[in-house]
């Protein structure tokens, strides 16, 4: 079956998900795809992942790090301008998922661009044991979406705190990601190789023995891509609000008043149900605080809102920003 390649310049990761899901669903299946795309920074979390458990929302909402659900299951991965990622679309070579039908013809063009890369466990590609590629698939009607990353020149601290969520906070189901140890590829490279020249090299040692066409976009294909990011990738209920249900602590100390202790119940991304506990001293019924945030987002910036405009008044010794700064950290 011919191949067509389609090289995305955008790197907005809601429509380069939406454009993964619109090539698998609704263009022609007499062709295999090859989509090679960035995204600016992001979270991807998969499909069965609570979002709540995988990241550190302080770190990432400060850093202006997108979070965005994929169709696919796996673990959370972070991308970036330095991370090139990869997706072929196809025909099924059967009912389960194989993800070494397409990690092993990675490992082998980037072992001829310099890089001694091998296949190791179920989806990853490393170098000298460490990771530089994690993998996924999704499977439908005898149809099958493979993607994965390539770390080349990322930012592995950020990667690192970005996937760091705080576990005191959180007690989630939901499937959680196994870590693994990260490398960059482009020191393990030929001097001088840019993420252009990798990303040509790579496309080209892939496909040399292929028939391959180039395929634009047409306008009907990105005003479709449109409407499916800013009715599915783009939206908080399918990347937060999507997740499992789970438990969410936050505790500290404010002087001149004690400890608090708000645990909420979190379903759907909102909270459904909270309880106060704590050293402190009230005049009135604490819980009536606590009940406040039932309803809100389980986001900071849900909970920051309703944290500004409630009655502190039960706690005594309580202010608005020693408030906030328990429940927003």
């Amino acid at each position: 079956m011919p191949w067509r390649y389609i090289q995305m310049n955008t790197t907005d990761p809601a429509f380069n998900l939406a454009l993964e899901e619109y090539v698998f669903e609704s263009l022609s299946k007499d062709y295999n795809y090859f989509i090679l795309w960035q995204n600016a920074s992001t979270v991807v979390i998969g499909r069965h992942q609570n979002t709540f458990n995988e990241v550190d929302e302080s770190f990432i909402r400060k850093n202006n790090i997108t979070v965005v659900r994929r169709l696919s299951g796996g673990g959370a991965v972070y991308h970036d301008l330095g991370n090139l990622n990869f997706t072929f679309i196809q025909d099924a070579a059967g009912k389960e998922p194989d993800l070494g039908l397409f990690c092993r013809p990675v490992a082998e063009a980037i072992r001829t661009l310099g890089a001694k890369a091998e296949v190791n466990g179920r989806n990853d590609i490393t170098v000298n044991g460490l990771k530089f590629s994690g993998n996924a698939q999704y499977v439908k009607n005898g149809r099958v979406m493979h993607h994965g990353t390539l770390l080349f020149d990322s930012q592995l601290e950020v990667a690192a705190r970005a996937l760091r969520p705080d576990p005191e906070k959180i007690k989630a189901k939901g499937v959680a990601s196994v870590r693994s140890r990260i490398t960059n590829l482009k020191p393990l490279l030929p001097e001088g190789t840019t993420l252009e020249n990798f990303r040509d090299a790579l496309q080209k040692a892939l496909f040399e023995n292929e028939q391959m066409e180039h395929y634009a976009l047409t306008d009907c294909d990105i005003a479709a891509i449109t409407a499916l990011k800013e009715s599915r990738y783009g939206t908080w209920a399918w990347n937060w609000g999507a997740s499992p249900a789970c438990d969410m602590t936050l505790s500290g100390r404010v002087e001149g008043c004690g400890r608090l202790s708000f645990q909420f119940r979190v379903e759907k991304g909102y909270i459904t149900n909270a309880t106060l506990y704590g050293d402190f001293f009230s005049a009135g019924d604490p819980q009536a605080l606590a009940k406040s945030f039932i309803g809100a987002p389980a986001t900071a910036d849900g909970i920051r809102h309703v944290a500004k405009k409630c009655d502190i008044s039960p706690i005594l010794g309580l202010t608005t920003e020693g408030l906030l700064e328990i429940v927003t950290k």
